[in-house]
């Protein structure tokens, strides 16, 4: 079974209209040997500033450039049930591939 991710819930329907997914679950369609989902815009986002210490938290242009060793990712709370059904898509037995599919901007 293939999952394909699309970038958002209406592209998401159009390609599983296509690959017969017709199923309809919560958060993706299902149906013709595939599972088909969807991004609900970005579904990480970089740390804030104060991630990285407390001397960030305000703004000073004499802290410029911050450039952490490690970079920080956070997952905005309006997007968390879609990132984690992602998640357990990707985990399912069945799934053998993901599809990339959205766009390439």
């Amino acid at each position: 079974m293939k999952l394909v991710i699309a970038e958002k819930p209406s592209v998401a329907m159009s390609l599983a209209a296509v690959l017969g997914a017709n199923e309809k679950k919560d958060g993706y369609m299902e149906g013709g040997g595939y599972l088909v989902s969807w991004c609900v815009g970005h579904l990480l986002e970089l740390a804030q500033p104060e991630a990285y210490g407390e001397q960030y938290a305000k703004w000073r242009y004499g802290d410029l450039p911050i450039l952490p060793e490690e970079w920080k990712y956070g997952v905005p709370k309006d997007k968390k049930k879609q990132l984690d059904l992602l998640c357990r898509l990707m985990k399912d037995k069945r799934v053998d591939s993901v599809v990339c599919g959205t766009d390439v901007g």
